[in-house]
């Protein structure tokens, strides 16, 4: 297997993108939500919009967290298996 420093990289940023896209993704989501509830009900709390956010991103990393570790797991064998 030839080495090829650009389609290592290229891996590694599609890796770093599935793994925090739907984390992101979501997160971003929920603050839109509670922005606009906030902005509708004129409540105006810091901590609504952070805990919201909290539940979301731990229920994403426990719901997707086997596929997660699995993505990350092919990837770093994708590594060693280039390193001999």
């Amino acid at each position: 297997m030839e080495f090829d420093a650009g389609e290592v990289l290229r891996q590694g940023m599609l890796v770093v993108l599935k793994l925090a896209g739907p984390i992101l993704i979501l997160s971003m989501l929920v603050g839109v939500l509670v922005a606009i509830f906030q902005a509708v009900t004129q409540i105006h709390d810091q901590t609504l919009a952070f805990v919201l956010k909290l539940v979301v991103t731990g229920l994403v990393c426990f719901i997707g967290g086997g596929w997660m570790m699995n993505t990350l797991v092919e990837y770093s064998k994708y590594l060693f298996t280039l390193m001999t």
